[in-house]
């Protein structure tokens, strides 16, 4: 039988599409309206990140990365076809196709109504999204699906890693094809600083919790207490960013609605893709919901963080990102609901298995 996956969906967390839209109104009013606000902290910069920036987005990420548990990984070899379908979804499929629908649909489909310079902003952005898997709110899919919580645990610690080393020649190579550069160091700087040092921080603040108070304190009260501080911060950050991208979006209100059609198309594709392919190997449903949920889902945190500090807090690649916060949640929502009503195609396997 599987485990009991112990996340659940906060109220943050269910409404989080209602929440960015309302960011999107306060942050657009705040820009239009209090242009100073925006004007006094795009100057708090270091090395061309903004610093309050660069607190929410370490209030996003920081909690999350406490919750992964590196010595999962040994039981890897447990269930590990699940795992190969992910690894190789994530990294030598998702991205491409991601560039590659993304560059159809902004470049072509979409030319009558986006400019060539916004175009390739936005494929900047898709590309950012592409290339970040799920760390996060996969929990809270895996938990929706009755996913095996051992299993997506070690799926998240095993991509935490490997973001470590793919995420910055993914990104690299795939803005290098679509014409657009970027500076190497600036890349691998926001990494360090967003995924090394939050996770090093998350790993340390983990292991002395838990030889000082035990592993059930860890779970049931320590953890808790930072639920809603991951969200609160993305929400924040999101007012910050939509002041300064107030007038690319009073400008564009339909490219929101085309930034999220490839967005969709992408998160649908790669959902089935993986599942698909999980069903095929003969895994379990709670080896192959999560699956499907972590292939399908981005790490948006991070592609967000990585676009503000490449790009700046007022570029439209950032906006395309932040659309696919928009568009994630509902269509992920969707994906869940019919993971579950199919999970009796699995049952024959668990069945053998038992």
């Amino acid at each position: 039988m599987h485990q009991e996956q112990k996340a659940e969906m906060s109220f943050f967390e269910k409404n989080l599409t209602y929440w960015v839209v309302i960011c999107m109104v306060v942050g657009i009013s705040i820009g239009k309206f209090v242009p100073v606000i925006p004007d006094l902290l795009t100057k708090l910069e270091y090395a061309n990140v903004s610093i309050p920036i660069a607190i929410l987005i370490w209030l996003m990420i920081y909690p999350m990365m406490m919750k992964v548990d590196f010595a999962s990984i040994k039981d890897v070899r447990k269930n590990p076809q699940g795992l190969f379908v992910t690894w190789v979804v994530n990294w030598l499929i998702k991205p491409f196709t991601m560039f590659g629908i993304a560059a159809f649909f902004f470049y072509v489909a979409f030319k009558p109504w986006i400019p060539s310079d916004l175009a390739k902003d936005y494929l900047a952005g898709a590309v950012l999204l592409g290339a970040a898997p799920c760390t996060a709110m996969v929990f809270v899919w895996s938990h929706l699906t009755r996913g095996n919580a051992a299993y997506t645990v070690a799926q998240v610690a095993t991509n935490d890693l490997i973001i470590l080393v793919a995420f910055t020649p993914t990104v690299a190579f795939l803005l290098g094809i679509g014409g657009i550069t970027i500076p190497w160091m600036t890349l691998i700087a926001s990494v360090v600083l967003f995924v090394v040092v939050p996770l090093a921080g998350g790993i340390l603040t983990r292991t002395l919790i838990v030889q000082s108070q035990g592993q059930a304190y860890f779970e049931n009260t320590f953890i808790p207490k930072f639920n809603n501080i991951t969200i609160i911060g993305l929400l924040l950050t999101l007012v910050l960013i939509f002041a300064l991208q107030g007038e690319v979006i009073v400008n564009n209100p339909l490219h929101i609605i085309l930034i999220a059609i490839p967005l969709t198309i992408q998160t649908v594709l790669i959902f089935f893709l993986t599942y698909g392919a999980c069903c095929g190997l003969r895994c379990r449903h709670d080896i192959a919901a999560p699956a499907g949920m972590i292939g399908a889902s981005n790490f948006f945190e991070l592609s967000v963080a990585v676009a503000i500090t490449l790009f700046g807090a007022s570029s439209p690649v950032v906006l395309a990102t932040i659309v696919g916060v928009l568009t994630e949640v509902p269509v992920m929502l969707v994906l869940v609901s019919y993971a579950n009503k199919t999970s009796g195609w699995f049952s024959r396997y668990e069945r053998l298995e038992d």
